[in-house]
């Protein structure tokens, strides 16, 4: 054991790796979780891992037994009838919710539940739903039926409360109000038949962003005060108030104990507690709440007695079968037994203190990072927050990481660099708006500014106005090891905290060598990709068109619901072997998945069928479309159904989409055929050369397993240039070749594609060479190699389209 180890044991090994259980963390992991290997999995928070003898032991019952419809006679249905009873009870044992107070009702997710309870609560003009900020999107959702039914919608921030109440009562916490929100319902009555005013108010166990456990003596202060003396009777009207937990998150390290503190509704999610199954969750429901609740819908099981042909409905009375749409899913329901199993044996106290050793540690390793100048590396989300009513954090660590000079690393590169890594996590906002704004800072105005820049969930715009659009997120699960704590943040330090012999600051790439001008290049090859992301050909002459290489990139796959396919997405694509003939104007296209050689004719209108436009890139193209046969043969080649487009050449078929911040083209100016970013990807073969060295280097310090090496063709580059200086590319603003003149954009920003390779008919994936790559090339979280060019022509050489390139000829550039 490493000393870096016994000092973590010294402070955590009380509460780490389930000392008093019958097995230790690190058995569980080697019978359990044997599949992980050096995968790095830390993403617990957005679904867990289900364990392997999790699996066997689901596996031999589906195997062994027949489950019938409950809703059926049969002795197979009774039996699973009382399977599904089982796991009822079994869910409301887990939260200590007595079967006399609480239902279990089964959805399909927490998010079904959730809404379940929107969508049924007895709203009314006079009634208010209250949240807090930190909620997931799924609880934020009720609120459009809040306000549908002319309800008022309120968010709040909840801090501890050091002053009495105006009652004269101390409440132990204060409610901050944002913003009431009121929509203007025509045709609705205030209150309800019975006189009687609900409102509903959510917050979660613990916040999926920052990991603040909030104190669940909210549940009784809502129920127990009226508006006056919880200091909102400005903005809320008195009525009863009703309390929703969303556990999806908290439930699986602390669920919330019924007994104690009686919410009305709870929200589960079992994928979250023991990674299988997906697609179920459960809404634990008072009793006297769900008499509250009105049910819309009928459907099968939830009716005693229907006629088809009049208004006539007999509903079921009872809570689960009148809630629950159609047949449960009955053989996941079956498989939760499983589950709970293990929770049971390591217990949910256990658990929590497991996690959350791993947490502490985590949070306490980061906050120490300093660059060399001593200012910090990480910024920590929640855990300094001592006026919220949150007593303990859950096993989440949310951050964002700073450069030496104060600005910040965006979060998408933190993910793609952890990912070449082996690391597994998860960045943005996680669904939670209210708490990435929150701990952010991000005012309505900045949201809004990103929203109308092109910022969306999910997407790559990271850091917009100099402010973090989202964060990273680290959360432990009850199978998290020290060593994949310990890996994260050797993680962290070794790609993100700067020393004072770092080669690497600001803007600099390493890699140039100093010295004289490149004067001795020369084109070494030139490669012609004629269907974009499919295998090129090599030429030693080839004509140049105002597109860039003629007919490069020209034509696409494109699959049924619209998605152009690439090799990120349909690896089978680097098969896919092409050459041109000019002389005889055919493209020639062949498929080891395919008997028959496909010749598809070059001269415009020729096999094409009706023009079509499409958008790729944020920009719109005019394009041809091709007959079945053509599009059956690439279907064969790549395995998947897909249609085969080409770019049409007529005059004004190029219009560029208007929406700001969604084009990702760096040359939007010049006529482009399929290319991502440019006309031309050039390469140099010292660079190849010298990365290469770099990959043994890595191989005998041990950094990676298996030496590699790669050629040119694995970057798929149109030009490869030979005889200058690694990475002299880098420095050339124009260059000229042969008496035709190219301008460079800038360097090519790599991703992991160039990290499929073919071996044996297979395609095989692996860290490299990106993960080499990013150890020197990384500039504000890209990870360039090659650059990007664009053919300045002129007019004339446009009009007589003759100009060619020649291997062998001079390569002249003009550095910055």
């Amino acid at each position: 054991m490493d000393a870096a180890k016994q000092e973590f044991l010294k402070e955590f090994g009380e509460h780490y790796g389930y000392p008093n259980t019958p097995k230790t963390i690190d058995q569980i992991r080697a019978t359990e979780f044997n599949r992980l290997q050096d995968l790095v999995y830390l993403d617990h928070a957005g679904a867990t891992l289900y364990s392997e003898l999790q699996m066997e032991s689901i596996f031999g019952d589906l195997t062994s037994k027949v489950y019938g419809n409950p809703h059926s006679q049969s002795d197979s249905s009774s039996a699973t009838l009382e399977i599904v009873k089982d796991a009822r009870q079994q869910v409301l044992d887990y939260c200590n919710a007595s079967p006399k107070d609480y239902k279990c009702i089964f959805t399909f997710g927490a998010t079904a539940a959730l809404k379940l309870v929107g969508e049924a609560f007895p709203w009314s003009c006079d009634s208010t739903f209250m949240y807090t900020m930190e909620n997931h999107n799924s609880v934020l959702g009720i609120r459009e039926y809040a306000l549908g039914q002319g309800a008022a919608s309120i968010a709040v921030d909840i801090e501890e409360n050091e002053a009495p109440g105006v009652s004269g009562e101390n409440i132990a916490m204060k409610i901050s109000p944002h913003q009431v929100q009121r929509r203007k319902v025509a045709g609705l009555l205030e209150g309800k038949p019975d006189g009687h005013v609900y409102n509903l108010f959510a917050f979660p166990s613990e916040c999926n962003f920052s990991g603040l456990r909030f104190d669940l003596d909210l549940v009784k202060i809502i129920k127990e005060h009226s508006s006056r003396d919880l200091g909102i009777s400005s903005v809320c009207k008195n009525g009863q108030w009703m309390v929703l937990i969303d556990a999806a998150k908290g439930c699986a390290t602390m669920p919330p104990d019924l007994s104690k503190y009686p919410a009305d509704f709870v929200s589960i999610s079992f994928y979250k507690l023991f990674g299988y199954p997906t697609g179920l969750g459960a809404l634990i429901v008072r009793n006297d709440s769900a008499k509250l609740l009105k049910k819309t819908y009928f459907s099968g099981g939830t009716v005693a007695a229907s006629i088809a042909d009049i208004d006539f409905i007999k509903r079921r009375e009872g809570i689960e079968e009148l809630f629950e749409d159609g047949t449960v899913s009955f053989l996941s329901i079956a498989s939760v037994r499983h589950g709970f199993k293990i929770l049971r044996s390591l217990t949910a106290s256990a658990i929590s203190r497991h996690t959350k050793s791993l947490a502490l540690y985590t949070r306490k390793m980061l906050l120490a990072l300093r660059h060399h100048n001593g200012s910090n590396v990480c910024i920590l989300y929640g855990h300094q927050s001592s006026m919220e009513l949150c007593y303990e954090m859950g096993p989440i660590v949310s951050f964002n990481l700073k450069r030496p000079d104060g600005s910040w690393y965006g979060y998408r590169e933190v993910e793609k660099l952890a990912s070449l890594s082996g690391i597994q996590l998860r960045t943005g906002c996680f669904c939670n708006p209210g708490a990435c704004a929150k701990y952010l800072g991000l005012s309505h105005l900045d949201l809004l500014s990103n929203t109308e820049a092109g910022h969306v969930c999910w997407d790559d715009h990271d850091v917009i106005n100099g402010k973090p659009t989202g964060a990273v997120r680290v959360s432990f699960g009850y199978m998290s090891t020290y060593e994949e704590a310990k890996k994260f943040i050797d993680f962290v330090a070794s790609s993100f905290v700067s020393s004072q012999n770092d080669i690497c600051h600001g803007n600099q790439l390493e890699g140039i060598e100093k010295g004289s001008p490149d004067t001795g290049c020369h084109l070494k090859s030139i490669t012609i990709y004629p269907i974009k992301s499919c295998g090129g050909f090599c030429s030693r002459s080839w004509p140049l068109s105002k597109n860039g290489l003629k007919h490069d990139r020209e034509w696409i796959l494109m699959s049924l619901s619209g998605e152009i396919l690439t090799q990120k997405k349909v690896p089978e694509m680097c098969f896919i072997s092409t050459f041109i003939d000019l002389s005889q104007g055919i493209l020639f296209v062949e498929s080891p998945h395919c008997k028959e050689r496909l010749q598809i004719k070059l001269e415009s209108g020729v096999n094409h069928g009706a023009m079509e436009e499409l958008e790729l890139y944020g920009q719109r193209y005019k394009v041809y479309n091709y007959s079945k046969e053509t599009n059956v043969w690439f279907s064969e080649a790549i395995g998947k159904p897909c249609t085969l487009f080409r770019y049409s050449s007529t005059e004004h078929d190029f219009m560029l989409n208007k929406t700001k911040g969604v084009a990702t083209c760096r040359d939007t100016k010049s006529t482009l055929n399929f290319p991502n970013e440019a006309q031309f990807l050039l390469v140099s073969e010292e660079s190849v050369s010298d990365l290469n060295r770099r990959l043994c280097s890595d191989v005998q310090k041990d950094i990676c397993v298996t030496a590699m090496q790669v050629d040119a063709s694995r970057f798929r580059p149109n030009l490869v240039v030979s005889g200058g200086r690694p990475y002299g590319e880098d420095g050339w603003r124009t260059i000229r070749i042969g008496n035709k003149y190219f301008r460079s954009l800038g360097g090519c920003n790599r991703c992991q594609m160039i990290n499929f390779s073919q071996n044996a008919g297979k395609v095989q994936k692996s860290n490299e060479p990106l993960a080499t790559l990013a150890s020197y090339r990384r500039v504000k979280g890209k990870i360039l190699f090659g650059i990007l060019l664009k053919y300045e022509s002129s007019d004339e050489e446009q009009q007589h389209d003759d100009s060619w390139l020649h291997i062998g000829q001079h390569v002249h550039p003009e550095s910055i």
